[in-house]
């Protein structure tokens, strides 16, 4: 079992910028790939971005490619999204996901992959 808690939501303003974290709680965390995903009402939940569990790939839906950056810290047992220029279509809840893949192949952007989730986090962007 992995439990996951995300962090760092909050409401800003158009153009602002977040950060959300992700606590893990397994030891074994660093051989987790990790991703973020996204749900606002009315649709279904959304590929945000992903990093393999080195750290050393990722991956970025192409609406927030270039504005968000996932990193990872695998001693604190710590995944983060770095959001800025952040625009009201965002306004969303972030949820964080953990999933073993194989690592010959790029992290899925599938939620229906992923083994474990956390609560979510809302962002709100103002316009």
């Amino acid at each position: 079992q992995v439990q996951l808690v995300e962090s760092g939501g909050g409401l800003v303003q158009a153009g602002g910028s977040l950060r959300l974290s992700c606590a893990a709680s397994r030891r074994t965390f660093s051989s987790y790939a990790m991703g973020w995903f996204r749900q606002a009402p009315g649709n279904e939940r959304e590929f945000v971005a992903a990093i393999k569990w080195s750290g050393d790939n990722t991956y970025y839906a192409d609406s927030v490619k270039g504005r968000f950056t996932i990193s990872r810290d695998n001693a604190k047992n710590m995944v983060y999204l770095q959001m800025n220029s952040l625009k009201p279509e965002d306004t969303a809840v972030y949820y964080c996901a953990a999933g073993r893949f194989s690592p010959m192949k790029p992290v899925p952007r599938s939620d229906r992959e992923y083994n474990y989730w956390g609560q979510g986090t809302q962002v709100t962007v103002s316009s």
